[in-house]
């Protein structure tokens, strides 16, 4: 068994990719006082300032670093469905993306709640929401990937959804951090260990 050096500036993680084969039965929408909110063609500003919000403290930063012609060719793209979760106040607190650019296949690219709302139920609420968008005429997979930088319960909630695991890779990237692109206190259960 051998140990991989990671350089002090970068991260690693093992992402975990996981699929549905088969569109799940019928269940009852778990309740929530969440609603869903399309998103057509979104204006690069405001999904951004909803990516940061739900992603920041799991170091999400690709949408953050692309320049808004990039960021523009994917939200923007027809085959590309963008939701935010709202509360009763009209705060945007979650993130829906799902990616049907691929014939048969349906990606959850993005699908995050702020925080604040773990372990209340509404993330079960999400992925019902997500699923029943998800599984379409011509569906044969829908899939995501989740890593050991998200929240320590993601892989489990996943599989409780009926998601199985495919296969794994590691991932090593620049700590966002150091790069200014998240600010330094940014995901604290990841350790920064350069420039500190």
């Amino acid at each position: 068994m051998g140990l991989t050096a990671v350089p002090a500036d970068h991260v690693a993680t093992v992402v975990t990719t996981l699929e549905m084969r088969e569109r799940p039965s019928l269940r009852p929408l778990p309740p929530s006082p969440l609603r869903l909110e399309g998103w057509r063609s979104p204006e690069p500003a405001r999904y951004r300032t909803l990516f940061r919000r739900v992603g920041e403290p799991w170091l999400w930063y690709s949408r953050l670093t692309m320049d808004d012609a990039a960021l523009l060719a994917i939200v923007g793209d027809e085959r590309v469905e963008v939701f935010a979760a709202v509360d009763r106040a009209g705060v945007e607190v979650g993130l829906l993306e799902i990616d049907l650019r691929r014939s048969g296949e349906t990606e959850l690219s993005y699908f995050g709640l702020v925080p604040e709302l773990a372990g209340q139920g509404h993330g079960r609420w999400l992925m019902a929401r997500a699923l029943g968008l998800a599984w379409r005429a011509g569906t044969e997979r829908v899939w995501l990937h989740t890593c050991t930088l998200d929240h320590r319960h993601a892989l489990g909630f996943y599989r409780a959804q009926g998601f199985a695991a495919t296969g794994r890779t590691l991932e090593t990237f620049p700590d966002p951090r150091l790069a200014g692109i998240l600010p330094r206190e940014a995901a604290p259960h990841v350790p920064l260990l350069a420039g500190t």
